[in-house]
């Protein structure tokens, strides 16, 4: 699908890199088709240190020669950005916009009608290959090009499609997700040093628990709640810890986070576009 495909990134952060590291490995694209560019020079020998592939401080350029074109900015930059390559852009291209909050109307707004434009929310465990992407199309992606977005960030996890409308959610969710989880990590393994258990130990015991419990979600298939129910036993040691988790509130709590999270997303949509008028 991708094949033959000439792939530009604009902004070879961390998220690019991961990307392009993941399409090596696992999309079958050659380093000879992707180019990446950067705002600053010194950036330039890094990208070819890592990835080995060409890289630029020339959008325009980068634009004028892809077939796919990455946008891996800042949101604040995306407007800038979009009117130094709009003259490069043409109709048979596809535009893939990483930038959170940033919306396909946004992007299409500002350059030549028709281009197809597809808008991915990816996750920081994307750099690990572990990934997760929520991906909404434009009003001119068809199924080829929503084909072909889909399978660049399957390199680097798991994907799925979502009206655009919920895209704040997912970012609030998936997105922002980590940083939730991250702080039940390290709760979990300060318990385990109260209990006399030395912290790197803790976290390995907390972080793999935790793996291991979403590898059994997703490859059970099951409802998280009847996972649940398959630990606790009857006047066991687990129902006794679950109570403490409904009397400290920790399910309302994490639903409360997502929501105040997915507020701040369509904040900074409406920012935005208020910003570009």
């Amino acid at each position: 699908m991708l094949e033959g495909k000439k792939l530009g990134v604009i902004g070879v952060g961390k998220l690019g890199e991961a990307l392009i590291s993941g399409l090596l490995k696992q999309g079958g694209v050659k380093k000879s088709d992707i180019t990446g560019s950067v705002h600053h020079e010194a950036s330039l020998v890094r990208i070819k240190d890592r990835l080995g592939i060409e890289a630029t401080l020339d959008n325009k350029k980068l634009a004028r020669e892809s077939d796919i074109i990455i946008l891996a900015v800042k949101p604040q930059n995306m407007d800038l950005v979009l009117k130094d390559i709009h003259a490069e852009l043409r109709k048979d291209q596809l535009i893939i916009s990483v930038a959170a909050s940033v919306t396909t109307k946004f992007v299409e707004d500002r350059i030549p009608q028709e281009i197809p434009v597809v808008r991915a929310m990816p996750n920081t465990p994307a750099v690990m290959n572990a990934g997760m992407t929520g991906l909404s199309a434009g009003s001119h992606a068809d199924a080829a090009h929503k084909s072909m977005a889909e399978k660049i960030f399957k390199s680097v996890g798991e994907t799925v499609y979502v009206d655009e409308s919920l895209m704040d959610g997912v970012t609030a969710l998936s997105a922002s997700g980590p940083a939730y989880l991250y702080v039940v990590i390290e709760s979990l393994a300060e318990a385990g040093v109260k209990l006399g258990i030395s912290r790197e130990v803790s976290t390995l015991l907390a972080a793999q628990t935790m793996y291991g419990a979403a590898r059994m979600v997703l490859e059970s298939k099951a409802h998280p709640a009847l996972l649940k129910d398959m630990v606790t036993t009857p006047a066991g040691c687990t129902i006794d810890g679950l109570m403490e988790l409904e009397e400290g509130k920790l399910r309302v709590t994490l639903i409360k986070a997502v929501v105040k999270a997915a507020e701040r997303a369509r904040e900074l949509v409406n920012n935005q576009n208020s910003s570009g008028k």
